[in-house]
């Protein structure tokens, strides 16, 4: 019996299906129409195994309508916009050595390509290329001609694009507006789940912000629990850490240094009035703000400027850890 080598058999069907045009979807009014399509993929590396599963389940279905008599159109695109192709050039460009050490060992691409592609032009054609040859491989049954890529390089996509956002605010569904969104300070713009080089899956946390007046000013405490604010016995500040006096909505509030510059990203305007250590407010006193009761601010080097507002309120009732810090 002969043995079959498939790798020519797939190539000699393959060649057969180009020559013969039959994924090539022209319109045609005595056929019903049936448009399938896969999400683009991110050109700042080669496809995976899960664009694969998930490509095969869509050119299956494509095949089984056409063998139904639908004119079917499988077009394919690829997603350039964003920052995770901008992100990945410039950690080459940074010499990020681990970053290069994984697209030149794991991904394989070539030493003399991994430097022109500090231009995330050049990687996005450099992947666009190298994938468009693993989708041709496969052999799914893509009508080429309908081939594009996201972001201004191709105008007519762009311009599709800027129509249809046009029309849905025309129709009200898009509106401008306040939402939480994770927000990169460098970039100075919100970041989806995919344009991360790091954080995936991290998401907006909302806290509840309790005032506790002081002198001519509030101490601003986050929560997750607001209805804890009876059982309050005291207020945690790190003293070695930089608080500051800000102008906040017309109010002052008393806030860590990094919480102020969050801040900055989330409001219109902050003015900041004063900056200190906050062994300066330790041994003082604030008020609880529902029974006006006095309360001791005390050191706790356990808070974290970096977290929430830099500023913590004890709950020994509710809070083991409150319960041992006092002790």
């Amino acid at each position: 019996m002969t043995e079959i080598d498939w790798d020519e058999l797939e190539l000699k069907w393959e060649k057969r299906w180009k020559e013969a045009k039959i994924f090539e979807a022209d319109p045609d009014p005595k056929r019903k129409k049936c448009f399938v399509t896969f999400p683009f993929s991110y050109m700042n590396a080669p496809l995976h195994v899960g664009h694969g599963f998930t490509a095969t389940r869509v050119d299956a279905y494509a095949r089984f309508k056409r063998m139904q008599g639908y004119n079917v159109l499988f077009p394919w695109a690829w997603h350039w916009t964003g920052t995770t192709i901008l992100g990945a050039a410039q950690r080459i460009a940074r010499g990020d050595q681990f970053f290069i050490s994984v697209m030149r060992d794991v991904v394989g691409v070539p030493e003399e390509e991994l430097e022109k592609m500090k231009d995330p032009v050049y990687m996005a054609r450099y992947f666009t290329r190298e994938s468009k040859r693993i989708v041709d491989r496969i052999g799914f049954s893509v009508d080429w001609r309908r081939e594009f890529h996201t972001t201004s390089l191709h105008p007519q996509f762009s311009r599709f694009i800027e129509w249809q956002y046009w029309k849905l605010r025309e129709k009200g569904y898009v509106i401008k507006g306040k939402h939480p969104v994770v927000w990169c300070p460098n970039c100075e713009s919100p970041t989806g789940d995919h344009d991360r080089l790091e954080g995936e899956g991290v998401v907006p946390e909302e806290y509840i912000l309790m005032k506790f007046p002081i002198e001519d000013a509030y101490l601003v405490a986050a929560t997750f629990r607001p209805e804890t604010i009876y059982g309050v016995t005291n207020l945690w500040l790190h003293p070695d850490a930089t608080y500051v006096k800000a102008e906040v909505d017309g109010e002052k509030w008393i806030i860590s240094k990094e919480a102020a510059e969050k801040l900055k990203e989330q409001k219109e305007e902050i003015k900041i009035l004063s900056e200190f250590k906050g062994s300066e407010l330790i041994g003082k006193t604030c008020l609880n703000p529902i029974n006006k009761k006095e309360l001791p601010i005390l050191p706790g080097w356990f808070v974290d400027p970096n977290q929430a507002s830099g500023v913590v309120y004890s709950v020994p009732a509710h809070a083991p850890y409150d319960w041992l810090a006092l002790r």
